[in-house]
């Protein structure tokens, strides 16, 4: 297998991983919404121990601002950049169809 069709399929699976992580964080800023949720429910723990590690980098560099949390816009932005950045390094490092002859 060419090196470089394998760095470009591992940074497509990265690519795709965070798109999933974004829609994670999604479901998790949505049901933060929900004061009454019991967080102690193994799924929305384990929901939060995926989600909160990241959203506090972000929340420890923006304080909230009359008692909104602006930190996860900040933490999506930078999900879609980074995602945006590996979708372009998969494309630029996969090998063209017209070298195989």
């Amino acid at each position: 297998m060419d090196s470089s069709l394998l760095l470009s399929s591992f940074l497509q699976v990265l690519a795709q991983t965070l798109s999933i992580y974004t829609f994670v964080l999604v479901v998790r800023v949505l049901l933060s919404w929900f004061p009454n949720l019991d967080w102690s429910n193994p799924l929305l723990s384990t929901l939060s121990s995926i989600t909160d590690p990241y959203l506090n980098i972000f929340r420890g560099l923006i304080p909230p601002l009359g008692g909104l949390d602006l930190s996860a816009l900040v933490a999506f932005f930078a999900l879609q950049i980074g995602g945006g950045l590996l979708s372009q390094l998969a494309m630029s490092t996969a090998p063209s169809f017209s070298s195989f002859q």
